[in-house]
């Protein structure tokens, strides 16, 4: 019987070492804020170039593993949600930019998961939870007129109502997904006057979850997204 004809396929020297270093770093020999070795260090221990540990190196730090700065040698990260879903920012922000339905399956997308993590903040919020979304929507009066600051405050409004969870994915997650939103964000909201009606939508969405009504909650929150969804547009050019 003939054997199954299966090339040897020859691997890059950068990927035996990238391979090397990720599992230095997942078994724990270098540890999230330790210095990796020097190229040189690397160079004599693996026998390769200078090259193949550079690409390695930038490989790892794609992935969020290493941070490279410049004259200095790189560290190992702490890995988190937040580092994970960060590393698909650029391609999401692609994206978004060529994809003509992209940005409607992602506000879609926006209000089924804020749906489900409304409903969970109404059962779950503290005291302490409550407070510091009655603060953020204070801050968020404070800035009328500021578009910037205004529309930071939003951001984190939501994202707070994420972490009410206590999940750090669910948080990364509203984290991202307002950060892919923002650049599409029109002035609309400031000219039209409808910063106090986001105010207004804001200190309903909280009242619901301070009376522990999962229902009422995501019924706010869904006519806040519902009427917000038009701010974020593609710009013309």
């Amino acid at each position: 019987m003939p054997l199954p004809s299966q090339p040897i396929i020859r691997r890059k020297l950068s990927t035996e070492v990238f391979d090397r270093l990720k599992a230095m770093i997942t078994l724990g020999e270098l540890k999230p804020g330790d210095q990796m070795p020097s190229e040189r260090e690397l160079m004599e221990q693996f026998g390769v170039g200078r090259p193949a540990i550079r690409e390695a190196m930038q490989a790892l730090s794609n992935i969020g593993l290493l941070t490279i700065t410049h004259g200095e040698r790189a560290k190992v990260l702490q890995l988190s949600p937040r580092s994970l879903i960060g590393q698909v920012d650029t391609v999401a922000e692609i994206m978004l930019s060529t994809s003509p339905d992209a940005l409607s399956h992602l506000k879609d997308a926006r209000a089924f998961f804020e749906r489900g993590i409304i409903r969970q903040a109404a059962e779950r919020a503290t005291a302490a939870d409550l407070q510091a979304l009655w603060d953020l929507v204070a801050l968020q009066r404070e800035a009328l007129g500021n578009a910037e600051a205004f529309i930071a405050a939003d951001m984190r409004f939501h994202t707070r109502i994420a972490a009410i969870s206590g999940n750090p994915i669910f948080e990364a997650v509203s984290e991202a997904m307002l950060g892919w939103l923002k650049q599409y964000h029109t002035d609309l909201l400031i000219w039209s006057g409808k910063e106090k009606l986001t105010l207004a939508e804001h200190g309903e969405i909280v009242g619901a979850i301070e009376s522990g009504d999962p229902v009422a909650a995501e019924q706010a929150m869904e006519r806040h997204l519902a009427r917000s969804a038009a701010l974020y547009v593609h710009q013309a050019g």
